[in-house]
């Protein structure tokens, strides 16, 4: 039975050895819980900023995206976008907003398990949370392209405007607006989250490659 669960999470550091090299064994321990703990904060944080330039407002409308809810002018931005046929902000990933809570908190605590696994699996179990920030834009930029392609032609201004492509980051210009996108706090932390889990894994292979191979 334990023979099973070593060829499944790797072998176990012997006690001895754990003592002389603590320091090795517990560097890729502390940059997973690290990365967890910062994608945990980014719950409570925006992770992505739109700021929407039209003549009738000088100062510009924000709207800030967290995984779970839009926050800002998002009203007075969906009054504008009706003329051209865009749909409400609040329609796009609706299903993405809904499991972000929960997917977020379940990629943290994969982080964490691959702390108990000693093999290349770990490399697995951290994937998702490597991979987030990235998932989250290229998902945020398919949901600005579906909304840009597909407008109204019944609304007041469709004529004026061609179906358009907002940018996921950067400036956009849509007939008179202009559009400013960046990533906000939450996403810059998934970012850190996703170095420290490079930086674990390197670890990790360093720490615990010459046991499994040991072990063969």
């Amino acid at each position: 039975m334990s023979g099973d669960i070593d060829r499944i999470i790797g072998p176990r550091v012997p006690a001895d050895e754990l003592k002389a090299n603590r320091a090795r064994y517990m560097t890729p321990t502390l940059l997973f819980a690290a990365a967890a703990i910062l994608l945990l904060i980014s719950l409570v944080l925006p992770w992505w900023q739109l700021t929407l330039h039209a003549p009738q407002y000088p100062k510009g409308l924000t709207v800030q995206a967290y995984v779970n809810r839009l926050e800002g002018d998002v009203g007075e931005i969906d009054g504008l976008n009706h003329y051209i046929g865009m749909r409400p902000l609040d329609e796009a990933a609706s299903f993405e907003r809904e499991i972000s809570i929960i997917g977020i908190v379940g990629v943290s605590l994969l982080i964490l398990a691959a702390v108990l696994v000693h093999n290349r699996w770990a490399a697995l179990l951290a994937l998702p949370a490597l991979l987030l920030p990235v998932i989250f834009l290229v998902d945020l930029q398919y949901w600005l392209a579906n909304f840009g392609q597909n407008l109204d032609p019944t609304a007041p201004l469709s004529s004026s405007v061609d179906p358009f492509v907002p940018p996921v980051l950067g400036k956009g210009v849509i007939a008179q607006f202009s559009t400013v996108a960046m990533p906000s706090w939450g996403l810059w932390l998934a970012f850190v989250a996703s170095g420290l889990i490079l930086a674990g894994l390197y670890f990790h292979r360093r720490a615990y490659k010459p046991l499994v191979e040991q072990a063969a």
